[in-house]
């Protein structure tokens, strides 16, 4: 039967364990630490944003928000080309490249006398920040297919989240001793530390005969495919929306909790508490997904999603206290970590052989259309919730109903087990 033929020359999840030579545990706290670089360029300055913009003169407060959200925008824009390079010259070597442009622009960043160059030189590290984005996707995909990929990313997902649980309260920390271009120093060493361990320890994961010509020709085709593909299409474009409301609140989420809710110091708390939540849903999703599938938890999930933020929305408009927003917004991120692992694993399912390619364009169009949005909730913060409470439902709401698109109008299915997807052949070079 078709659901049970395995994709040509890929080798089976069970198989794959005993021929890599990093465990599992490994496995997943190094691919966590690779993404982790990206969050730290976002989390770890959340509580130093109106030291810098105080610092180099900015007088717009809402101005201060561009520190993140140039950042955002130029990985999802530069994250269109690593997977089609790495396709051809592995995985491998476009990490070590990125993660030391990295550390060098870190330093840069450090050193900025204005907050004109502090931005240019944020913009410059999200494009090799983008990597970091792609290449993790990549390596899983090159591993694992199905629902078991979920499994794996929602314990990626579970580690990661450390950092967005502790960088804000770093951050605090090291404004307590140092001013904030210490924590650009911090971002490069923990840099340091991860192209040692990916140097020493990771394999190339791209098999020899899936590399692919770099030509114009092969790359757009690649990348065509995996717009093309219905049953992808919704989910990674779904996964955008609600990315765009999560880049959203990370934008405005210092100015509405510190300044709004008068939280003050104990920003890093609540932010970090959020963190720590979050991660124990992904550790939930990871021992869920193998037995009820990626499609009926992440489903079930947005449903949640769409109907929390509604009453929050309606909470909003009538006022509300810190004591009431933290646990619907906790309840809300809950639910985006069913949705993210779960989309991302179904989006790539279908692309085995192209996966750096099928990687860079779901996250070039993830990403920018999550940033781009995201930075527009930011700017539109109004000294309340009700911005960013509206941009979650509506954006919730775009995701179901790309969902549905990809579902052609059925949801909680139980489809495409691993294996079933048969390999897909990358158009050739003309």
């Amino acid at each position: 039967m078709r659901a049970s033929m395995p994709s040509p020359g890929a080798p089976s999840p069970a198989e794959e364990p005993e021929r890599f030579p990093v465990g599992e545990v490994e496995f997943v706290a190094m691919m966590a630490s690779i993404q982790a670089l990206m969050a730290l360029s976002i989390d770890v300055m959340l509580p130093a944003l109106g030291h810098i913009s105080g610092d180099l003169g900015v007088s717009d407060p809402n101005e201060r928000q561009l520190i993140i959200g140039v950042f955002l925008i130029s990985s999802g824009l530069a994250s269109l080309f690593p997977g089609a390079i790495a396709d051809r010259f592995g995985r491998r070597p476009v990490l070590l490249v990125a993660v030391s442009a990295y550390v060098l622009l870190s330093f840069v960043c450090a050193i900025a006398g204005s907050f004109e160059l502090l931005l240019i030189t944020r913009a410059v590290v999200g494009v090799f920040t983008s990597a970091m984005l792609v290449m993790p996707m990549a390596i899983l995909r090159d591993r694992f297919d199905g629902d078991r990929m979920a499994r794996t990313q929602s314990m990626i997902a579970m580690t990661f989240m450390v950092v967005p649980m502790l960088a804000p309260m770093v951050g605090q920390a090291v404004l307590l001793v140092a001013g904030w271009r210490w924590i650009f120093g911090i971002m490069a060493l923990m840099g340091v530390l991860v192209f040692v361990w990916v140097w020493a320890r990771l394999p190339e994961t791209l098999r020899p005969e899936y590399r692919q010509a770099i030509n114009v020709g092969v790359i757009a085709g690649n990348m065509g495919m995996a717009v093309r593909e219905r049953a992808s299409f919704g989910y990674f474009l779904g996964a955008a929306f609600v990315q765009a409301a999560l880049f959203g609140y990370i934008n405005s989420a210092q100015q509405l909790v510190a300044e709004h809710f008068g939280a003050g110091s104990f920003f890093p708390m609540v932010f970090g508490g959020m963190a720590l939540i979050m991660a124990g849903t992904n550790f939930v999703n990871s021992r869920i997904v193998e037995r009820f599938g990626a499609r009926r938890v992440s489903h079930t999930a947005l449903l949640v999603y769409i109907v929390l933020a509604a009453i929050h929305l309606g909470v909003a408009l009538h006022g509300e206290t810190l004591w009431v927003f933290v646990p619907l917004m906790t309840a809300s991120m809950c639910m985006m970590s069913f949705i993210g692992a779960n989309f991302q694993a179904i989006s790539l399912q279908p692309f085995s052989r192209t996966a750096g390619a099928a990687s860079s364009v779901m996250s070039f169009l993830r990403t920018v259309i999550g940033a781009v949005l995201g930075t527009l909730i930011g700017q539109a913060y109004d000294g309340t919730a009700r911005p960013i409470m509206g941009a979650m439902l509506l954006c919730g709401a775009a995701a179901l109903v790309l969902v549905l698109y990809s579902e052609r109008g059925r949801l909680f299915r139980r489809v495409n087990p691993p294996g079933f997807y048969k390999n897909v052949v990358p158009p050739a070079a003309h």
